[in-house]
C-alpha cells in the first residue's frame, strides 16, 4: 500500500480526521505505518483513545478501499495529498487541512491567486447580478474564484468567473459522485472544464448539518480572501467568514438595503471590520498585500502588473496620455484629454486600482512597468 491508498483509507475511517491524523503521522511516520499499527502502538499517541484505536486496527472491516479507488478510477477524477505540488499551499498552513482532496478537472499554481465569493441560497436580483459582475471582474484579472457550489451567490459566482473566461473551483460538502443541487450538473461540468470541482469527502457522502461546515473551511483556507455578497444574520457564509478571520485572511463585504434582512450579515461583518466591497477595485487594492511579488498570476507576463478590468472611455483616453518613462502631471493630463479635472481624477484613481498606472508624489503618474 503506498500513502496516497493510506491517505485515502485514513480519510474515510470514522474519528480520524485531520487533526489526530497530525498526531498519528509525527508518531509513525508515514501513513502506511499508521495502518500497521497495534491496538497498544496507537494509545501511545496523543489525543488516540480506544475507540479510535479499534477503528483503526480494525480498519479493512469497515473501509472498502479496493472498491474507492475503483470508484476513483471510474469517474475520471483523481486525488491529492499533502505532499503533492497542487495541494493548494493556503490550505496546508491551517490548523486541519484535508487528508486527501477528490479533484475533477485541476488544479494549478495559477490558483494560488485565489478569492472566496460566498453569500445566501435564497437571493435577490442584485445579489445575484453583483455576484456575476465581481466573480466576471476578478477571473478577468487571472483571479480563481472559489465557492461551495450551492443555489444562489455561489452558482452566480461560479457563473460570472466562467463568463470573464477564468478559473473558479467548487468546494463540495457531499462526495464527488453527488452533484447537489441537481440542476447545476451542467454548470458543474463547465467548472470541473474551466478549474476543479473538489471535495475531501468520500464516495456517496450524502450533506448533512456537519459537512458544510467542513466545506466552509476548505473555501476559507485555500483562498488569500473571503467575498460575502449577501448573507442574512443565520447564513452560512459567515461560517466562512468566520474562518477567514480565524486564518488571518481578508474580508470583504457587499452592502446591501439597510431594510433587506438579505444584507443584515453583510452589514454586521463591516460593522465588525470587513472591508466594505462596492467593486472589484475594493478587492484590488489589496493586492499588494495579497499577493507578494513572486506570487503574481501568471497571465500578468514579466511586468508583474494584472491585466486591466474592462476600462471606460475616460480611462483609456486618460491611459492613452499617460506615458510609460516619463512623468505625466495632472494639469498635462486634463489639457491633452480635453475631460473635467473630476473626471481626470475619477479615472486616474480606478486606473491606480486597476495597477495600471502609478501615482508619484507632487501629482505625476507614469504608467506601471
Amino acid at each position: 500500500m503506498d500513502s496516497r491508498e493510506a491517505f485515502i483509507a485514513l480519510n474515510m475511517i470514522e474519528g480520524v480526521g485531520p487533526v489526530r491524523a497530525r498526531s498519528l503521522l509525527e508518531h509513525f511516520g508515514e501513513a502506511p505505518k499508521i495502518l500497521a499499527a497495534s491496538r497498544n502502538e496507537l494509545l501511545r499517541v496523543r489525543n488516540i483513545g480506544d475507540d479510535t484505536a479499534e477503528r483503526i486496527v480494525h480498519w479493512e472491516k469497515s473501509i472498502d478501499l479496493t472498491g474507492e479507488t475503483k470508484r476513483i478510477a471510474d469517474f475520471g477524477c483523481h486525488v491529492l495529498i499533502q505532499s503533492d505540488e497542487n495541494y493548494p499551499a493556503l490550505l496546508r498552513e491551517i490548523y486541519d487541512p484535508p487528508l486527501v482532496l477528490y479533484v475533477r478537472g485541476e488544479l494549478t499554481a495559477k490558483d494560488k491567486n485565489a478569492v472566496a465569493m460566498v453569500g445566501s441560497r435564497m437571493t435577490t436580483h442584485y445579489g445575484i447580478e453583483t455576484a456575476r459582475k465581481l466573480a466576471y471582474q476578478m477571473a478577468y484579472t487571472g483571479v480563481t474564484v472559489v465557492s461551495g457550489g450551492a443555489r444562489g451567490i455561489d452558482t452566480a459566482a461560479h457563473q460570472g468567473a466562467l463568463s470573464g473566461k477564468g478559473r473558479t473551483i467548487a468546494v463540495l460538502g457531499t462526495g464527488i459522485n453527488l452533484i447537489w443541487p441537481p440542476e447545476n450538473a451542467e454548470l458543474f461540468e463547465r467548472i470541473a472544464a474551466n478549474g476543479a470541482v473538489i471535495t475531501q469527502f468520500p464516495f456517496n457522502r450524502p450533506a448533512d448539518k456537519q459537512s458544510f461546515p467542513i466545506r466552509n473551511r476548505i473555501v476559507a483556507g485555500m483562498t488569500l480572501g473571503t467575498v460575502v455578497v449577501e448573507a442574512n444574520l443565520t447564513s452560512g457564509s459567515l461560517i466562512t467568514a468566520n474562518f477567514a478571520t480565524e486564518y488571518g485572511r481578508q474580508i470583504f463585504a457587499v452592502p446591501g438595503r439597510i431594510d433587506s434582512p438579505r444584507s443584515k450579515g453583510c452589514h454586521e461583518l463591516i460593522k465588525k471590520g470587513a472591508k466594505l466591497c462596492e467593486g472589484a477595485e475594493d478587492i484590488l487594492t489589496e493586492f499588494e498585500y495579497l499577493f507578494p511579488a513572486s506570487n503574481k498570476p501568471p497571465s500578468a507576463g514579466e511586468t508583474g502588473v494584472l491585466p486591466a478590468l474592462e476600462l471606460n472611455d475616460n480611462e483609456q483616453a486618460v491611459l492613452a496620455v499617460v506615458k510609460t518613462a516619463d512623468e505625466t502631471s495632472i494639469d498635462e493630463i486634463i489639457r491633452a484629454c480635453g475631460l473635467p479635472s473630476s473626471a481626470v481624477s475619477v479615472a486616474l484613481f480606478s486606473l491606480e486600482m486597476k495597477r495600471l498606472v502609478k501615482q508619484l508624489p507632487g501629482k505625476l503618474f507614469v504608467r506601471s512597468r
